[in-house]
């Protein structure tokens, strides 16, 4: 789908949502481990400009493998559940940017953890292909049980009795994060490349470094 055809309306994203999460692949054929990471994150200018960056890190030692950004103006208004309507554009643009195509995409955000279980990372996975999961810093749907204090403790999110994804101690004391899978990643693949990527820091350094690289692009 290219920026000229996207949708205008709310009405009209909600079609796109519902004729597309039928596309959603659950089956996991991603590495335990796999090569690289690549994380997405978005920042805003206070009007209708957007700044998106992609970070690929080693998955192993986290450095930095290339980076990339865009810059554009929104396409979509901003509108709860319809949030992916209006980063896709500028995170879709500065992907195709990499050299490398991604192993896996880390979102800042939610994948099946939505109220039509169709979040930016489910989205943004139907659209390229990739394996996608979504690390949320809130929590957009459901209710849980508050997970153990350690580090890798767990609880299940879970919405209109429905498990979409699983609230993650990242940290020993730290509020949890929100991981849910978007497109061919297990949840539990996902929360274990979470762990992976957050050894000393509540969030993953996909996020983290992708947040930070979306602020200097505004600049």
């Amino acid at each position: 789908m290219h920026t000229g055809d996207w949708p205008k309306t709310a009405e009209d994203a909600l079609a796109v949502q519902e004729r597309l999460r039928g596309l959603v692949d659950l089956v996991d054929d991603l590495a335990e481990l796999p090569p690289t990471v690549t994380g997405l994150d978005v920042a805003y200018d206070g009007a209708d400009g957007i700044a998106a960056a992609v970070v690929t890190l080693e998955t192993t030692g986290l450095t930095v493998v290339e980076q990339r950004t865009h810059r554009a103006r929104a396409v979509f208004p901003y509108e709860p559940g319809l949030f992916a309507f209006r980063e896709l554009p500028p995170l879709l643009a500065a992907l195709e940017r990499l050299d490398r195509e991604p192993d896996v995409l880390v979102c800042d955000g939610h994948g099946l953890a939505h109220p039509r279980r169709f979040g930016l990372a489910c989205h943004l996975g139907v659209l390229t292909g990739l394996p996608a999961f979504g690390v949320g810093k809130t929590r957009f749907v459901g209710s849980h049980a508050e997970p153990g204090p350690s580090r890798g403790s767990a609880e299940p999110l879970v919405d209109a009795g429905e498990e979409v994804g699983a609230v993650l101690r990242t940290q020993d004391g730290v509020k949890p994060v929100y991981v849910s899978a978007g497109h061919r990643i297990a949840l539990a693949h996902a929360c274990r490349l979470t762990l992976a990527l957050a050894p000393r820091y509540r969030l993953p350094e996909t996020t983290r470094l992708a947040d930070r690289l979306s602020r200097v692009a505004l600049r």
